[in-house]
C-alpha cells in the first residue's frame, strides 16, 4: 500500500531471512528500509548485524559505521560495535579511547561485551608493550584490565576467569628479571576452571582461560599440568564437535542480539574448532593448530580469539585470516 514505508521493509527483511532462508533478499529489503530513513540507528544497527551474518568483512562494516558516526552514537549497541570492529582490526588504541569517551547502560543481550572489549583492548596493548621489552607498559595495562571503570556500565563478575591477564602479568615480571613477582601471578594463573564447556551464555568458560591456565603451569615447569589442560580442550572439542545444539527453556542473557536468527549448530562447530586450535596449539602442533583457526574464521571471519591466537602459531597467514 505504501511502498516508501521504511518499517515494513525492515519486517520483511526479518521473515525473509528467518522464515524463508533468503539472506539477499533480507539483505535488499533491510538496505531499503534504511535508505528510506537513513537516521534511524536501530535499522542501522541491524542492517550490521545482518552484514555480520553474511560474513562481510571487518574492515568494510567498520567503514560503514564510520561513514554515519552520528548514528552510531545514538546507541550503546551500536557503539560497541563499532569499538568491537577496532579492536578486530588490531586498532586497540583507538578502541580504548573510544571505550573511555562514552558512558554505557546495561541492555539485555549486553551483558560483558563493554567489559569485554575493554580488558581485550588493555592485553592486547600490554602483550605489544611486552614485545617491545617495555615490562614496566605491559604491567600498567594489565593491571589497568584487573578493573573496570564505572562509565563502562558494568560490575566484574564473582569468580571471574583472568588467567591470560594472570599470565601475561608473570611474563611482564619475568622480561623485568623479578622472577619472585612473577611466580605467583603464574601460580594464579594455573588456577581456575578446567572443564572445557559449550559457549551458549555470556558468563560461560572461555576456553582461552583453560589455554593459559596450561601456559602458566609451563612456566612453572609442571609440564604434565600444562599438557594436561591442552589435551581436555582437544578431547572435549572432539567429542562435542556434531553435537545437535538449541537453547534451554529457561535461557537467560543470551549472548548474541538475536533479531536474525542463529544456527546454533554452526556456533557449536566455531565453538569447537577454536578449542581444537588451542588445544593443538599448546601441545605444540603449531600447523595444526593454524588450520583450526582458519576453519574458524571461514565460519566466522570477526572471531578474535581466533584472530589473535592464529598469529600465535608463527606461520603465514592466509587472506581469510587478514581480512
Amino acid at each position: 500500500m505504501d511502498a516508501g514505508f521504511p518499517t515494513v521493509h525492515r519486517n520483511l527483511a526479518l521473515a525473509y531471512y528467518n522464515k524463508r532462508n533468503d539472506a539477499d533478499a533480507a539483505r535488499e529489503a533491510l538496505e531499503k528500509a534504511f535508505a528510506l530513513n537513513p537516521k534511524d540507528a536501530r535499522v542501522f544497527y541491524e542492517l550490521d548485524q545482518l552484514y555480520k551474518k553474511l560474513d562481510r568483512p571487518a574492515a568494510e562494516r567498520l567503514a560503514g559505521l564510520e561513514r554515519h558516526l552520528a548514528l552510531v552514537e545514538k546507541r550503546d549497541d551500536l557503539y560497541l560495535e563499532y569499538v568491537t570492529l577496532l579492536n578486530t582490526l588490531s586498532r586497540h588504541d583507538e578502541a580504548l579511547r573510544a571505550l573511555e569517551a562514552r558512558k554505557f547502560h546495561p541492555w539485555e543481550g549486553g551483558e560483558g561485551k563493554v567489559t569485554g572489549q575493554y580488558r581485550f583492548a588493555l592485553v592486547e596493548l600490554g602483550k605489544q608493550a611486552l614485545a617491545g621489552g617495555n615490562g614496566d607498559r605491559a604491567i600498567e595495562l594489565l593491571e589497568q584490565a584487573l578493573v573496570y571503570p564505572e562509565n563502562l556500565g558494568e560490575g566484574k563478575l564473582t569468580g571471574a576467569q583472568e588467567n591470560d591477564i594472570l599470565y601475561y602479568l608473570g611474563c611482564a615480571y619475568e622480561e623485568l628479571d623479578r622472577m619472585e613477582q612473577a611466580t605467583p601471578y603464574w601460580q594464579a594463573a594455573s588456577q581456575g576452571l578446567e572443564e572445557p564447556a559449550g559457549a551458549m551464555y555470556y558468563n560461560d568458560q572461555p576456553p582461552e582461560m583453560i589455554y593459559y591456565q596450561g601456559l602458566a603451569w609451563r612456566k612453572l615447569g609442571v609440564e604434565k599440568e600444562a599438557k594436561r589442560r591442552f589435551n581436555k580442550l582437544v578431547d572435549y572439542a572432539e567429542k562435542h564437535l556434531f553435537d545437535e545444539v538449541e537453547f534451554d527453556y529457561f535461557a537467560v542473557s543470551l549472548p548474541d542480539f538475536l533479531v536474525f536468527e542463529d544456527d546454533l549448530n554452526r556456533r557449536n562447530v566455531t565453538h569447537c574448532r577454536f578449542m581444537l586450535g588451542l588445544g593443538k596449539l599448546g601441545l605444540g602442533r603449531a600447523a595444526e593448530a593454524a588450520e583450526r583457526f582458519d576453519e574458524v574464521l571461514s565460519l566466522e571471519p570477526s572471531h578474535q580469539g581466533a584472530r589473535i591466537h592464529r598469529q600465535m602459531c608463527g606461520l603465514p597467514g592466509t587472506l581469510q585470516t587478514l581480512r
